[in-house]
Order: structure tokens, then sequence, then C-alpha cells
């Protein structure tokens, strides 16, 4: 399945759930916190921006932010919330499109860069980031960490999150190194609504490795936004990379 057909026009109308999951205040906060310290004064560049959960709260703070996204539906529904005039929005893949501008800041948040499905075109990206930043710019990764070690031999799924109402689980292609996330939502009824994304999940060290290739040095990596300690049970990580200075 391709990006473009999962992020439809239903999904774009579904995916903000204000106040709750990724839009909570406790979630949101630190993150918007952090990208405007490493923004640094300077303008962001958001890689599949979505509906703007982050960029317009970031643009509100001060910082100018200019976005990238592939699916239009989803442009569409940032668009009802500011004008272009606001936040600007390209259309088109975060590891080929060339956003106007320079900038002190690329990010890319909630696993984003596990929807590209080859190794070659993370790779791509990163060298994208690097295209947009001035000399020391960071780019800031968002990334859960693969939860194989919770695969016993024979079993290709785990379950990562229940709750009233919601399954998430995710299941492994441990060759292809792919995973698909599949959310279970239901009812009283009889019926449930399921939808499912696919990734090619990255460990630590091969991002950072992808990052040398696009000439970054990693600056920092804590288990959230809020800069705790990132361990080998951490299940997922915030990375800074950067970019030489002049000179």
């Amino acid at each position: 399945m391709r990006q473009e057909e999962i992020w439809d026009f239903d999904a774009a109308q579904s995916y903000d759930t204000p106040g709750t999951a990724m839009f909570a205040p406790e979630v949101l906060g630190p993150a918007v916190d952090r990208l405007v310290e490493l923004a640094g004064g300077g303008r962001a560049l958001e890689f599949a921006i979505g509906t703007g959960r982050v960029g317009v709260p970031l643009a509100e703070r001060g910082v100018p932010v200019t976005g990238i996204e592939l699916s239009r539906p989803m442009a569409d529904r940032l668009r009802t919330k500011v004008d272009e005039a606001a936040l600007p929005v390209v259309l088109g893949d975060m590891a080929t499109t060339v956003a106007p501008g320079e900038y002190t800041l690329v990010y890319l948040v909630y696993n984003t860069i596990s929807n590209l499905s080859e190794q070659a075109e993370q790779v791509a990206c990163f060298r994208n980031a690097a295209r947009h930043l001035v000399p020391g710019g960071r780019f800031v990764i968002e990334l859960w960490v693969p939860e194989l070690r919770k695969l016993p031999p024979g079993q290709e799924a785990v379950v990562w999150h229940t709750e009233p109402g919601y399954i998430g689980l995710d299941t492994y292609d441990v060759l292809r190194q792919h995973a698909v996330s599949h959310h279970i939502r239901f009812d009283d009824s009889k019926q449930a609504r399921v939808s499912r994304s696919v990734h090619r999940y990255i460990w630590p060290a091969e991002l950072d490795l992808m990052a040398q290739l696009a000439g970054f040095a990693l600056e920092s990596r804590h288990a959230d936004w809020s800069g705790a300690e990132f361990t080998a049970d951490s299940r997922s990580h915030v990375s800074v990379y950067r970019l030489p200075a002049q000179g």
C-alpha cells in the first residue's frame, strides 16, 4: 500500500484528536518546547507536516515554520487551521522535495521517517534535510525502537497497546526489516474499524550511519522530548543530528 493511499481523505478527517493521544498537552507540549529551543531563533522545516499537529503550535510560538507534505488531504486539513502566509506547505515527498529558503532546523516527528519503505529512501531523506540546513543546522528525528525482543521464535506480531475500544499491534517481516502497524477500534456493536500503516524500522545505530552519510554527527539522544535518559529499555528516542559549522 502506497503512502498516498494510507493518508487519504478519511485518514485526514479522523487524524486529529484534540487534547488526547498524540495531541495531549503532556505529549505535544514538551515536543514544541524542545523544537523552539533547537530552532535557535531561526526558521524550521517540518518533513511530513500532516495536519499541523506540531507545526501549527510551533509557529504560534514565533518560529517561522514551512512544511513538506505528501498527502493533499492532510495538507488541506492543515489549511483549515492556518493560511499559507502563516505556514507555507509544499506538496511532495520528504526524501526529494525541496522547499524554498534555508533553515536552522529540520524535524521529523512521531516515527514518520519509517514511512519511507526502503533504506535508500531513508538515506535520501537525511540528505534532503542537509540540503535545506544552514551550516551548524540540526535535523531532529523522533522514532520508535523496534520491539523485536518481544518476538518469540515463530511469532510475527507484537501487541503494543490495549485500552477499552482499541488494540494496537505490529506485524514484523524481519527479513526485509518491515513492519505493519494495525489499529483496531471497536465499540459495543459487532463492527470494528481497522487501519494499517507500513513502515521500515530502523535501529538507532543504523540511523546514525545514515546521518553520517549525509554529513551529520549525532549531537544528543534522549528517550523523549523532555530529555529522559535513553536506555536499552527505551521504546522510542529523540535524536538530534547536527551539520558542521562553517570554518
